[in-house]
């Protein structure tokens, strides 16, 4: 057996689909279908159940593929030592981040980490929390920037480095737009703009709507904070959400919350114990240190 064998196999395996497969490989149908073919020999068992032109994983490629995803990433895991010991400070990143985020923050560190780290390499994904934590439990992302995530299949390393406070929002016209501050219960029964269900912001804009005795009439879902803000300024409800970069840009106005602490808690997020290169290390440090002293300074002003 050969090693490129079983990465064929993974990539199968993942799509069930062998046309697919090999445009994803970039080789022809026929060369994947021998390379599984010769596999299947050498364990002495089909892999995969075949319906037509669909291929379907059995128990003995789901056995296979629990070990060969382990011998791969034990294969990526030595070459990226070895390279680390060649060529110290050079490597590639892949840093996961949520949407609001993307706007100011995320640009911004990058801008001042190029500078301190120039031979190293950023790949970027930009998603929800409970997606980014799929991809850091299946180690397509080294390290994320997030709301608290909780793994039940690898342990997660989760560090506080800032909070964010919630506002409430409504629109310009709206007869609590001239308030400074407000209690949150005095948005009780007001059409509400929400982020849709299975976002982590959800649940955290639903906890404290829960904690002021508010039951939301959400009229609306969006996904993300902009169209949330888009849906408020044109006169369609109220919100709570994060004061992100570009909210003032629409026609509403930003109420703080009087009768409780409304904020989110964002951090960076890493495996337990996966390795990471001398290099990631001094990254994650610099990071970790340039955002807590960036949003101490802010509180201090």
């Amino acid at each position: 057996m050969e090693l490129h064998q079983l990465e064929y196999f993974r990539v199968v395996a993942h799509l069930q689909h062998m046309t697919r497969a090999a445009e994803t490989l970039n080789m022809s149908q026929p060369a994947l279908s021998k390379s599984i073919a010769h596999l299947e020999q050498e364990v002495g068992a089909p892999l995969f159940d075949r319906q037509g032109r669909s291929i379907v994983l059995n128990r003995y490629g789901q056995m296979l593929l629990k070990h060969a995803e382990h011998i791969l990433q034990e294969w990526d895991k030595a070459k990226q030592e070895i390279q680390d010991i060649v060529s110290p400070g050079h490597g590639e990143v892949t840093l996961g981040f949520i949407h609001t985020l993307g706007m100011e923050i995320v640009p911004e560190l990058m801008a001042e980490v190029r500078r301190i780290f120039p031979h190293l390499n950023f790949t970027f994904s930009q998603s929800t929390s409970l997606r980014l934590l799929r991809q850091l439990e299946a180690g397509e992302v080294d390290l994320c920037l997030t709301q608290p995530i909780q793994s039940t299949t690898v342990q997660v390393n989760w560090r506080k480095l800032w909070s964010e406070e919630l506002f409430v929002i409504v629109p310009k016209h709206h007869h609590l737009a001239h308030r400074q501050s407000i209690a949150l219960h005095e948005i009780a029964g007001e059409p509400f703009i929400s982020i849709r269900k299975g976002n982590s912001l959800r649940k955290i804009i639903d906890h404290f709507l829960q904690k002021a005795n508010v039951s939301p009439n959400v009229i609306f879902s969006g996904e993300e904070v902009h169209t949330v803000a888009g849906f408020v300024g044109a006169g369609h409800g109220v919100s709570l959400v994060p004061n992100i970069k570009g909210l003032d840009q629409y026609n509403l106005a930003k109420i703080s919350v009087s009768d409780m602490r409304c904020e989110r808690d964002i951090g960076l997020a890493l495996v337990e114990g996966r390795y990471l290169s001398p290099t990631t290390e001094r990254f994650i440090d610099f990071i970790e240190a340039y955002l807590k002293a960036k949003y101490n300074k802010i509180r201090n002003e």
